[in-house]
């Protein structure tokens, strides 16, 4: 392991804002999969490591030199409500790795063990939501979503109890920053105004460092979380995912997908979904996204309220309905083949939301499957059964016919951003079911295809049609 080289900035700062604690192995920690393509982008050689010595430098048996492992202490609000007893309750931050072109990476350990954080809990994770998380941060990835990724999943022999006896494994995490809403939070609700003045100006420092010079950097900073956030839900929008609990101690100061429970891409599209069955009021429904990312920044500008005036905050805040806008429209535009703006753009993109709901239609499949529509083919199954969508359509060709771009040109530049393969619940729920019984192939084979979504891989080529029947079944809850 002699390619990592850590220098953990986080663990330089005041002891009180974390806990030093040693991460605990697994019986009979192994490994599952290795993300060798994300340790090359690491400045890791992959090729030095067999699968054993990975098992144990990650998995805590044997931590490699420089590794200074700490649980962070942070608060947020949950499903509404704020809870200042929270913390990595089952999660090890092990040191920052620094890369040979300068970039920094958290090496994050989930399912490590007690820590002062896990109240009641066990401090472990299981196989089942372990396999999610690791394949869903590549997926985000493979579609251009900012997302915190994974270097590797380790399963083990341990077991505990979820649902019945479920096996343990671990995710190394890797990201450059797990700072979230929550930490600034902690600081402001338990009145400690100089830690929060001290974290803010160690995530200006570390992550938007451009911002120093500016006249008031922590409101520069702001405006950056905001125009992020409002980037990555419009992402998860465009794309018809659902990221389940949408708690401030699950955002990410730096705008990525964090901590991934009971997500969903939906097989069908539906407004009102709810991907986490706990969520009884629908809370975090697919619709209510972008109003809770609006909801949740403002609970980082309560926090910010020592550092900023109330009056800049609001402004700021009030600022972000446009950009959510502006994005999202923007993505959806270049997902139909539409390379420049008119003006019945939006009410043609919101005609064509509202039919795929009433037939229930499957977004990202219809999308695909629209990439090479020239008018004469029959209606793809994916559309759905609104019998308007065969008038939308004729309205989409006359539009897209306006482009001075060619057809083809247009089918090109929308596959890009129109996915072949994409995470459904289904695919996961395959992969787990190997996984339990020891066979792991199709968990790193998913992985590989979410990798490159909009390559052709004719060995999973069942993942790209219609999701089976018994898809609709699939319970999450904030176990998964």
């Amino acid at each position: 392991m002699g390619n990592l080289k850590f220098d953990n900035t986080y663990a330089r700062l005041p002891e009180h804002w974390f806990q030093r604690v040693a991460p605990t192995p697994l019986k009979a920690s192994h490994l599952i999969s290795f993300n060798a393509p994300l340790a090359v982008e690491m400045g890791l050689d992959p090729c030095e490591w067999t699968p054993d010595q990975i098992a144990r430098t990650f998995g805590g048996q044997q931590l490699p030199e420089g590794a200074d492992p700490l649980a962070m202490k942070y608060t947020g609000h949950q499903f509404g409500t704020y809870n200042p007893d929270l913390g990595d309750g089952r999660g090890v931050l092990l040191g920052e790795h620094l890369a040979p072109d300068g970039r920094r990476w958290d090496l994050h350990l989930k399912g490590a063990g007690k820590t002062a954080f896990s109240r009641f809990a066990d401090g472990k994770a299981v196989l089942r939501s372990s396999i999610r998380e690791y394949l869903v941060s590549e997926a985000m990835y493979g579609l251009g979503i900012p997302t915190t990724r994974a270097l590797c999943l380790l399963g083990s022999e341990e077991v505990t109890l979820r649902n019945g006896m479920e096996y343990c494994a671990q995710v190394l995490r890797v990201t450059p920053c797990h700072v979230r809403f929550g930490h600034f939070e902690y600081f402001y609700y338990s009145g400690q105004h100089a830690d929060l003045k001290a974290l803010a100006d160690y995530v200006i420092e570390r992550y938007y460092p451009d911002l120093q010079t500016k006249e008031n950097a922590y409101l520069a900073m702001y405006q950056e979380v905001v125009k992020r956030s409002a980037k990555l839900v419009a992402l998860w929008q465009s794309y018809g995912f659902v990221h389940g609990v949408l708690n401030t101690d699950n955002m990410s100061i730096i705008g990525e997908s964090f901590d991934y429970g009971p997500f969903t891409f939906m097989d069908r599209y539906e407004t009102d979904h709810t991907a986490n069955k706990n969520d009884e009021r629908g809370r975090y429904a697919f619709k209510n996204q972008p109003s809770i990312m609006q909801w949740n920044l403002a609970a980082l500008a309560q926090a910010l309220l020592p550092l900023i005036e109330r009056e800049d905050l609001e402004a700021v805040l009030d600022s972000f309905g446009e950009q959510y806008y502006q994005f999202y429209y923007a993505r959806m535009r270049a997902r139909l083949g539409l390379q420049t703006e008119q003006p019945n753009d939006l009410l043609l993109i919101d005609e064509f939301l509202q039919r795929l709901e009433r037939g229930r239609g499957d977004l990202n499949r219809f999308l695909y499957w629209l990439t090479d529509y020239t008018g004469g083919e029959t209606l793809d199954e994916s559309a759905g059964n609104d019998s308007g969508i065969s008038d939308w359509l004729k309205r989409f060709m006359e539009r897209r016919a306006s482009e001075a771009v060619s057809d083809p040109m247009c089918s090109v530049k929308s596959r890009a951003v129109n996915p072949l393969y994409i995470l459904r619940n289904y695919m996961a729920e395959d992969a787990i079911r190997d996984a339990q019984e020891g066979d792991y192939r199709l968990v790193n084979q998913l992985l590989a295809m979410l990798r490159n979504p909009h390559e052709v891989y004719p060995a999973l080529a069942e993942y790209a049609g219609t999701p089976p029947e018994w898809a609709a079944s699939i319970c999450l809850t904030c176990s998964s």
